[in-house]
This record gives C-alpha cells, sequence and structure tokens, in this order.
C-alpha cells in the first residue's frame, strides 16, 4: 500500500501531455482524460472561473438563459454541468418547471448538489442532477425544451454525436443554446487573449488549484485547435436544427450559438 508521504513525493502523472496538447481533439483517450482533469480542479473550479474570466463568465451564463426563452412549465437539460451554474441560473432565473443538470463527472457534481443544498428551496427543488454522457444521454426522444451546454461542447470526443443526441431529445421547437470560448476577430483582442490565455492563465490558474493535471494547459490548445464557428454552425444545421446563429461576447471571447429542432 502506498502512504501519504510517498504520495506526495511521488506525484500522479499529469493527465495531459505537451505532445497531445498540440490538438488534444486527436486523442482517442479525450473523454477519459477529461474526466480525469475534471476531478483533479473541481475544487477549485469555481473559483478559477470567476477569476480568470474577470467575473465575465455569470453575464454569459445570463445571457444564455435569455437567449433560451424558456416558457413557463418548460423542462430544461444542462449538459456538461460542472458545479452547477448554468443549471442554477435557469433555475433561477427562468420560468422552467424542471431544470436537468448532466455531467460526465462525479466529483463536478458533487460540488453542484452541495451548491444546490444551499439554495433557496424555490430555486433548489427545480434542479435536478445526474450523471452521464453527452453523447449517450438517457432521456426519451422529444422529452426536452432546451438544452444547453456552457464550454463543454469542446470537451467532448465527439461534438457532433453529442449535437444529434441533443436534436433527439428536444420536443420540436425546442431550442439549442451552447456558450464556448472562441477567438477573437480583432487584432488587438486576439493577441491580448492569446497572451492572457497562452502564457499568463495557466500559471496562474495552475497554482490556484495546484494542480498537476494539465488542464490549464490544456484549456488554451483545445480551444485554439477547436472548430471554428463557421464548421459549428454546419455541423448544428447538419444534426437537425433550423434557424442557427452565433453571437459574439465580450469582443469575441465567448460565442453563444442558438438553434431550434426542426
Amino acid at each position: 500500500m502506498t502512504s501519504a508521504t510517498e504520495d506526495r513525493t511521488n506525484p500522479a502523472p499529469p493527465v495531459w501531455h505537451e505532445a497531445e496538447l498540440a490538438n488534444p481533439h486527436a486523442s482517442e483517450e479525450k473523454a477519459s482524460k477529461v474526466r480525469s482533469m475534471f476531478a483533479a480542479i473541481a475544487r477549485s473550479y469555481d473559483l478559477n472561473n470567476r477569476v480568470h474570466s474577470l467575473w465575465f463568465d455569470q453575464a454569459w451564463r445570463r445571457h444564455a438563459v435569455r437567449s433560451a426563452g424558456v416558457r413557463p412549465g418548460e423542462t430544461v437539460l444542462d449538459v456538461a454541468c460542472g458545479t452547477g451554474d448554468l443549471t442554477e441560473a435557469f433555475a433561477a432565473r427562468s420560468p422552467a418547471s424542471e431544470v436537468i443538470g448532466v455531467d460526465f463527472t462525479p466529483e463536478m457534481l458533487e460540488i453542484a448538489r452541495t451548491k444546490q443544498a444551499a439554495r433557496k428551496p424555490g430555486v433548489a427543488g427545480k434542479i435536478r442532477y445526474q450523471q452521464g454522457d453527452a453523447m449517450a444521454l438517457d432521456f426519451p426522444d422529444a422529452s426536452v425544451d432546451v438544452v444547453s451546454i456552457a464550454f463543454g461542447i469542446r470537451n467532448v470526443q465527439d461534438p457532433a454525436k453529442a449535437i444529434g443526441e441533443f436534436a433527439r431529445i428536444l420536443r420540436p421547437g425546442g431550442r439549442l443554446v451552447i456558450l464556448e470560448f472562441d477567438t477573437p476577430r480583432a487584432a488587438p483582442v486576439r493577441w491580448f487573449n492569446a497572451w492572457y490565455c497562452g502564457w499568463l492563465m495557466p500559471r496562474t490558474a495552475t497554482l490556484l488549484a495546484g494542480d498537476r493535471s494539465g488542464a490549464y494547459r490544456y484549456l488554451p490548445k483545445s480551444v485554439g485547435s477547436f472548430m471554428p464557428r463557421e464548421r459549428m454552425l454546419e455541423t448544428i444545421r447538419s444534426c437537425g436544427f433550423d434557424n442557427a446563429s452565433v453571437r459574439s461576447l465580450s469582443l469575441g471571447l465567448c460565442a453563444c450559438y442558438r438553434a431550434e429542432r426542426a
């Protein structure tokens, strides 16, 4: 049996290695690596989100809730819900009757349920969390009215397969809302973002999290090598959605995609 002293002197190897980070989306082990990575950073995840988005992340989630246009009595499914920030935003800021948060990583769901228990009954009572895979959702066809996913679609092993699942479980006319980091178009903002996300943030976030998994080196690499917005829109349309559109937020740092189930 390994002792605590041996654990500290011989820490577990990082999840991501430098060679893989050239294009982490090409890794056949991407799904298991992403789950291990988020398990490692779960307890510091919210703090790092706030600090390193300069508190914009909450505004982006509020925009996503508004974009969904939730009607009274509708059901919202928040995929890759993580620690539940967007799930809670839907419960608190929309007339949904039920908001279901699904995530691949048990450690993230543990934090989400702890947060839920501290919320007012009117908000907490709307929320239900369960573990699940975005590419194989345990929900019947045409069973929900809104599907959301915030900063999670690029972490899925096969994003097109996940978007196809979203189409399957949405009722006709149901809405899909995707938040994802983007590469700013304006040169000065793009240059600053490249330095901030590529050099500063990986170092400060890793220190704040005490992380050895490589999570915050993965983040900028996964954004930079992910499909561009034009291809994302094409993918959404090809999976059975109409009226697909994208809106830039915060000078292009974030993109909000919206579409309707055909």
